[in-house]
């Protein structure tokens, strides 16, 4: 990644998990960033179920020196990537990680924050068994549900329409 897809991810990552974590109704843990140990920076929290969940932000697709107009996307990912993810040492009364729930949002850094309440409303509505969630995404989605009913993917039109063109871009190349 260039040095300035680097400071655009990095910090949309820490405004995304502090405004996460102030509009959670349970304690959110951030951890930081440690490069050197290539742990990414994640908000954890317990459900009702005393399993531990998390979120992380990271790029999808981003610009680096080999292919400098390569565009930024990211993606929002909950529970999913705990290969790739150090997560926190948690106490005896957690359960474990919620394994059977996960969600991955593909969308524009421009869209990340505008979809706080939404991603949070996900979050409760998993919570108390998705009775409750209701509510359109900021953006226009393209959802796509996995055989299973609970893991689930989706991507904004905006960051699927860019994803077409930068594989269109390769095939003429």
């Amino acid at each position: 990644m260039t040095p300035e897809a680097i400071r655009i991810v990095s910090r949309l990552r820490q405004e995304f998990y502090a405004l996460f974590a102030e509009a959670m109704t349970v304690s959110v843990s951030i951890t930081g960033e440690k490069s050197y140990a290539s742990n990414l920076a994640t908000a954890s929290w317990t459900d009702s179920r005393q399993q531990s969940n998390y979120v992380y932000v990271y790029a999808y697709s981003a610009p680096d020196d080999l292919f400098p107009g390569r565009p930024l996307i990211l993606r929002l990912s909950i529970n999913k990537g705990v290969e790739i993810v150090d997560m926190p040492k948690f106490g005896k009364k957690r359960q474990g990680r919620s394994r059977k729930w996960y969600f991955e949002l593909t969308l524009l850094p421009e869209e990340v924050i505008d979809f706080l309440p939404w991603i949070v409303d996900l979050v409760q509505a998993h919570d108390q068994g998705f009775g409750s969630f209701n509510q359109d995404p900021p953006h226009p989605l393209d959802l796509r549900s996995s055989k299973s009913s609970s893991p689930y993917r989706a991507q904004t039109q905006k960051a699927m329409n860019m994803l077409l063109q930068q594989r269109l871009l390769k095939l003429a190349n």
